[in-house]
């Protein structure tokens, strides 16, 4: 049983798109930070189970996986569109790596050469640190989950801090694109976007508290 659990917190613009695509679930949770738009309606609409946890995506994430039933859990953001390919991977890493995650690869809905770009540089990150951020969707076994302490009640980083304790050992690539919303890139910048990321993984990595790094990326 594979059970889908997307963080939302305002996301009606995007959220009808991610949910469409996820036909093969046995069971999707969203996980509603107190939205002031319809996302909560929406979810509901196309047959979701809609839970309310305080605002914080840390904090969201782990309430849906402790409220979770599938024996499988995919974690995804719900500016994220996964391909129609998604349920084949998932199957083929279930069977092949049963002890390990599993993560998509990013693409950006966005056909400006600086999104070509972030996507070449985020399969690097990947490829070298073995840190896939959450844009990127995070399979894994209720075991494996349970067994490194899923997702902790952090401000910022909490999917880096929860890939780094499944480890590169345990860390595998599906077959399948997540197709995420660049709108952050094109509001902020895509340098500037770009940068501010990287300067809060270097602040985590220099054991910087959470909610510090979280009021430096706001």
């Amino acid at each position: 049983m594979l059970t889908v659990v997307i963080p939302t917190f305002n996301a009606g613009d995007s959220l009808a798109a991610c949910l469409a695509a996820l036909d093969g679930a046995d069971e999707v949770i969203v996980v509603d930070g107190g939205s002031t738009d319809d996302s909560a309606a929406i979810a509901k609409r196309m047959g979701a189970h809609v839970l309310a946890a305080p605002r914080g995506r840390g904090t969201q994430l782990r309430a849906g996986g402790e409220a979770a039933r599938g024996d499988w859990l995919l974690f995804l953001h719900a500016d994220t569109r996964l391909a129609t390919c998604w349920c084949e991977a998932v199957a083929t890493h279930v069977a092949t790596a049963p002890g390990c995650a599993g993560h998509f690869d990013l693409r950006l809905d966005d056909h400006a050469w600086q999104a070509r770009v972030i996507e070449r540089g985020v399969a690097m990150r990947v490829r070298l640190l073995a840190l896939p951020y959450g844009d990127q969707g995070l399979l894994i076994s209720r075991g494996l989950y349970d067994e490194v302490g899923g997702f902790r009640p952090l401000a910022l980083m909490e999917d880096v801090d929860l890939v780094r304790r499944i480890g590169r050992r345990r860390l595998r690539h599906l077959d399948a694109t997540a197709l995420t919303s660049a709108v952050r890139w094109r509001r902020d910048g895509w340098l500037r976007r770009s940068g501010r990321n990287l300067a809060c993984l270097a602040l985590f990595g220099l054991s910087v508290a959470p909610t510090r790094i979280a009021r430096f990326y706001r």
